[in-house]
């Protein structure tokens, strides 16, 4: 097996991530949870879960609500404070700090689970973006004292705890969202303005606002779209989560990944000269 890079070798990682052991996808560790454990949901309490897009999809299927009422329901949004980007994190119960999915026999949305609680004990965060590269992302582990089960014998590489826990699939979920926030465009501190910002948090986390935004406002008559597509987008939210990407490159870095229809650029080149007759 490889060996991990030193901590000490970390300056270009974020802050968060220079005390911890930095693994490759081939290095291996120790770990198993189960009910037998006396920490046994000790991690599931007093913690700030970030959500990603796949994770409100996934969850708020489960729980058979909107997007939208999965958000006002159950998370809180702050704003990051390296980009500057709507974030939803998974809100506590009032009265013990406590997952709300948690139940006596462990989680109660196992199978949905968000994709932080899928990676523990391992982490991950992706190096700033640089011009021309897209940054790969860095697998640290959680060393947390609390924690029995870092100390049994199941051995790991990171490649097979991303197998096992389904983080390759959700990661394929998410692969359009990491492509926008590690975007080049933000290097040297640029932000979104807070219209664009709405624009992100809805695509990418209120999917069921942004299905309406798209078949219930005039986006197919601004927008080329394959008929193909526009029917797979209305039924499929997998799907409809891939084009919020590519709706948001275009829209945020005025990247060339969505067709305008000719007739929405006379349109609004004609808006432009009335503007300016008057």
């Amino acid at each position: 097996m490889t060996q991990s890079k030193d901590r000490t070798e970390t300056g270009d990682l974020p802050y968060a991530m220079r005390d911890k052991r930095i693994l490759t996808k081939d290095e291996g560790f120790n770990f198993a949870c189960h009910s037998g454990l006396k920490c046994f949901t000790d991690c599931c309490g007093d913690v700030n879960i970030i959500l990603t897009p796949a994770d409100v999809l996934k969850l708020s299927r489960r729980l058979g609500i909107s997007t939208t009422e999965f958000l006002a329901k159950h998370t809180l949004t702050p704003i990051t404070k390296d980009l500057h980007l709507p974030v939803p994190i998974l809100k506590m119960n009032d009265d013990d700090k406590r997952c709300p999915f948690l139940k006596s026999e462990g989680c109660g949305v196992y199978e949905d689970r968000p994709w932080s609680c899928r990676m523990y004990p391992l982490g991950m965060g992706i190096p700033p973006a640089r011009a021309g590269e897209q940054p790969e992302p860095v697998y640290f582990l959680f060393e947390d004292d609390f924690c029995h089960g870092r100390q049994e014998s199941t051995g790991w590489t990171v490649n097979q705890w991303l197998e096992d826990q389904g983080i390759v699939q959700r990661d394929a979920l998410d692969e359009g969202f990491r492509s926008v926030v590690s975007h080049p465009w933000f290097i040297g501190g640029r932000q979104l303005d807070p219209k664009r910002i709405e624009m992100f948090h809805m695509a990418f986390y209120d999917l069921d606002r942004f299905h309406a935004f798209v078949f219930e406002s005039s986006f197919l008559n601004r927008f080329d779209l394959d008929d193909e597509l526009v029917e797979k987008i209305r039924e499929d939210d997998e799907a409809l989560l891939a084009f919020a990407a590519q709706w948001l490159r275009f829209a945020l870095f005025a990247e060339p990944t969505l067709k305008v229809r000719e007739s929405a650029n006379d349109k609004k080149i004609d808006e432009q000269k009335t503007i300016q007759n008057q």
